[in-house]
């Protein structure tokens, strides 16, 4: 197969099943370069997350079926700019390239990903990977934006070059996607294919030397800037309009959250609500009813209640980076990371830590220098986490009033969720400045980042990262959730008690065997505005965050004076405005996750570290969360 593929968007054509070797393909690219939107259209949502087996890189492998092959897995590698083996991740892609990955099936063909946009730059990893022997297809990804921008390339030239075929596509709408399924088909009988005779790059000089011929005799014209673009970045990335623009667009998203999302939640409330009282006759009266509606349901329902406004802010962090805009905020980043010693590379990771510290962890591995990386790794917990909005969005509802400002472009609830990112955020950075000028003194190092094209976000992709983020939210439900909602309703029943009648009944609540361990503690956590019901809550939240409210749904759905009250009502019994206030400052610095302790473990290979970094931000939570609550009452709150 030669030439280009560069068409409209079309069914592609289905293969006969395969009868030879080829089972295995590997998805490789530079950052950027559109990789993971065209994993989802080949993949669909038939895909899974996971480590490489000894080492804390994601991949992710799915089912070819977008393609009409399911008979074919496809492993997502991470995205590199070369296969020098200075990154974890590059290491990675060597060791899967050559089948030297335990646990992961050796690779039968590779499709090689170029953002079509910079090709210059992203031939330099066509060489290295070429060079691997494996039968290769070249994916000139955004083929579409370049011809819009005036750019073009001989991709007949290219493939001669190169010695592989070569296919125009566009991920987005998939345009030229049939060349995959042709590609694949003529394959299946191969058993490989030899090395290709490539020049040995020696250095990044003689790579950007090497890939400027190609690009030469390819007759490859770079697509025009449009001045638009550099008009908006001469903005964007302004010293002083760029981070205030910047917090602008924060404030905007978190307002429309709150002003939309809000009302969408509490009508997903209602009907939570509503579903429990239909079930309520049809299950036997006694403890069987109680353990699943007063137990199970309402604690997960606590839960659920808040994903149309967790889902409304992950859609706007999609447009967000599909935008290309994203990018720009690292750069704008990397002027104030270098203050305290780190560089845009820590942006990274910090910022993916808004939606799951463990990945963010993990994506550490691309920062070169092991002082820089370790800082970020105990820094990036600060970061808030989507797993703290159900405990956020639960305790401004309940205690903030809902006060707008600015004519109700601005509300209260806005400014404290605002404040708790913040807080995170700040402490995130004073913990960095603290490590870096000490005990984690390093060199300077440069930051290097390629730009997205700004370009539209497609319907499709925003749709497939909400899915896949509701799939994840409502798998926590189903398993930890569940689990320790019913572990504590268990407790909450027990022990039981002999009533005169001969029957069985269960004992108060506070005088249960979970009831007894909250009393236990209460001294520790009283000075903070908190009862005992609140440290049980503290405690099952350590397992994961969200837990904290299916255990505050939990402990007050079997409390009998409590039981016909809404979740917000219920806690006004308990906790004062400071108290309230102190719980969220709690939650904005204290490590409450088992999974990013293990994560941290494995990353530093040591149990100091996270021992270090989790009573660190243990103490530095209670010392907050008491001076907020105290504050607030030397105030009359």
């Amino acid at each position: 197969m030669s030439g280009c593929c560069a068409s409209p968007a079309f069914e592609p054509p289905q293969p006969p099943q395969p009868s030879g070797q080829l089972r295995t393909v590997v998805l490789i690219g530079p950052p950027n370069s559109g990789k993971s939107t065209l994993f989802n259209r080949l993949t669909g949502l038939r895909q899974k997350v996971a480590n490489f087996p000894g080492v804390t890189v994601e991949q992710r492998m799915g089912q070819m079926a977008g393609v009409g092959r399911e008979d074919l897995t496809l492993i997502d590698l991470p995205g590199i700019y070369s296969l020098d083996p200075y990154s974890e991740d590059a290491r990675v892609s060597i060791e899967v390239l050559r089948g030297q990955m335990a646990g992961t099936p050796k690779p039968d063909a590779v499709l090689l990903v170029m953002d079509s946009l910079h090709l210059t730059r992203q031939l330099m990893l066509a060489a290295p990977v070429l060079a691997m022997g494996l039968p290769t297809l070249v994916l000139l990804n955004m083929s579409d934006l370049m011809e819009e921008r005036g750019g073009s390339i001989d991709a007949l030239k290219l493939a001669r070059e190169l010695g592989a075929p070569v296919a125009k596509i566009s991920a987005v709408n998939g345009g030229g996607m049939g060349a995959i399924p042709l590609f694949l088909h003529q394959h299946t009988d191969r058993a490989g294919a030899q090395p290709l005779t490539l020049p040995i790059l020696g250095n990044a000089a003689s790579a950007h030397s090497w890939a400027a011929q190609i690009s030469r005799r390819t007759d490859y014209r770079a697509p025009l800037s449009v001045e638009g673009t550099r008009k908006i970045d001469n903005v964007l990335l302004h010293r002083i309009w760029g981070p205030l623009l910047f917090l602008v667009v924060v404030v905007g998203v978190f307002e429309v959250v709150f002003s939309i999302g809000q009302p969408l939640s509490d009508g997903f409330g209602g009907i939570l609500v509503r579903i429990g009282e239909l079930a309520r006759p049809l299950l036997p009266s006694g403890w069987v009813q109680s353990l699943i509606l007063d137990g199970a349901w309402k604690g997960i329902s606590s839960v659920l209640v808040f994903l149309p406004q967790i889902l409304l802010l992950f859609l706007f962090i999609g447009v967000l980076e599909d935008s290309g805009y994203l990018s720009r905020a690292a750069l704008i980043a990397d002027r104030g990371m270098r203050s305290i010693g780190l560089n845009g590379k820590a942006f990274i990771p910090l910022l993916s830590a808004y939606a799951c510290a463990v990945p963010a962890i993990m994506a550490t591995r691309t920062i070169e220098n092991k002082r820089d990386r370790l800082a970020t790794i105990l820094v990036t917990p600060f970061m808030t986490c989507s797993a703290r909005l159900p405990v956020y969005m639960l305790l401004i509802a309940a205690f903030v009033p809902n006060i707008n400002y600015l004519h109700g472009f601005l509300g209260l609830r806005t400014l404290v969720m605002l404040s708790l990112y913040l807080a995170g955020f700040v402490a995130a950075l004073g913990t960095a400045r603290l490590l870096k000028s000490s005990i984690l003194k390093s060199s300077e190092t440069p930051f290097i980042l390629e730009l997205p094209q700004y370009r539209m976000p497609t319907l499709r992709s925003l749709s497939l990262r909400l899915v896949d983020r509701a799939r994840i939210f409502l798998r926590n439900a189903g398993r930890v959730i569940l689990a320790v909602t019913l572990v504590l309703w268990v407790l909450a029943h027990l022990p039981v008690l002999h009533t005169a009648s001969g029957s069985y009944a269960a004992p108060q609540l506070a005088e249960s065997v979970i009831g007894r361990l909250g009393h236990f503690i209460e001294p520790a956590i009283a000075p903070l505005g908190f009862n005992w019901k609140i440290g049980i809550g503290l405690l099952s939240s350590v397992l994961a965050r969200e837990v904290m409210v299916s255990t505050m749904g939990t402990l007050y759905g079997s409390d009998p004076g409590t039981q016909a009250l809404s979740l917000q009502t219920a806690l006004h019994h308990d906790l004062s405005l400071g108290g309230a206030l102190a719980l969220m400052i709690f939650f904005a610095f204290a490590m409450q996750c088992t999974s990013t302790i293990a994560v941290v473990r494995r990353e530093t290979n040591s149990w100091k570290w996270p021992v270090v970094q989790f009573v660190y931000m243990l103490a530095l939570a209670w010392v907050a969360a008491f001076a907020v609550n105290h504050a607030v009452m030397a105030f009359g709150g």
